[in-house]
């Protein structure tokens, strides 16, 4: 088995750009910069991790700036597709075309994410049990994907930010005939509700991590 990369799925962390559905609460300029700590936890997670090349798979373009500073050892892929399947589709690519055995595409959205979950896709996928690894988010969309092997119709014409997100990629990789292994299901944060269910998680957890989002509620609390 060749090299593995993980791929962090992120957008350029810009007020009104990022984060929209959590304002309310927060203002636009505070929900682009709790993004940027979800952000800035991520990287720091996937540096950690063992046996992989790093990845950022970018948007907008010119955002690219903010992620030269953010992760100058991590391998930049510009996003492209105009929704979430296609960039998808077009991040596996590029890391395939450039001799990667293996790649790991992540969520941005799941600051408290346990970095051995992701360490745990790494593994399933250098071995060789699974054709593809999915880690479920609460909410039926997944927050991990990883391949071997570029699977367009995982992509394609899918319900994208729907329940059905979940269920309809694991029936179409039976289809395939692929081995699919699965992590613990976990939340991501898009809405008030699931900001209120981080700040107590936080709240509750005496850990420094994740460090960034958490000075982000420290700070404003005071």
């Amino acid at each position: 088995m060749g090299p593995l990369a993980v791929a962090i799925m992120a957008k350029a962390p810009r007020a009104g750009d990022v984060k929209t559905r959590l304002s309310p609460p927060l203002s636009a300029p505070e929900a682009a910069e709790l993004y940027r700590c979800f952000l800035l936890d991520k990287i720091e997670q996937v540096r950690a991790l063992r046996n992989v090349r790093p990845a950022i798979a970018y948007t907008p373009e010119g955002g690219r700036a903010f992620f030269e500073a953010a992760a100058p050892d991590f391998l930049l892929i510009p996003q492209r597709g105009n929704d979430l399947g296609a960039r998808l589709s077009g991040t596996f690519e590029a890391l395939f075309v450039q001799g990667y055995a293996g790649g790991l595409a992540i969520d941005s959205d799941t600051p408290t994410l346990p970095t051995g979950f992701l360490q745990q896709a790494v593994d399933l996928l250098a071995g060789p049990r699974a054709d593809l690894v999915l880690g479920p988010s609460e909410d039926g969309g997944y927050y991990l994907i990883g391949l071997h092997r570029l699977h367009r119709p995982l992509f394609e014409g899918i319900a994208w930010s729907t329940d059905q997100v979940l269920p309809e990629t694991i029936r179409r990789a039976e289809a395939l005939g692929l081995t699919v292994a699965s992590l613990p299901p976990w939340l991501d944060i898009d809405t008030p509700g699931d900001l209120k269910r981080l700040r107590d998680a936080l709240a509750g957890n005496e850990t420094d991590l994740p460090r960034h989002t958490r000075h982000f509620f420290r700070e404003r609390s005071r």
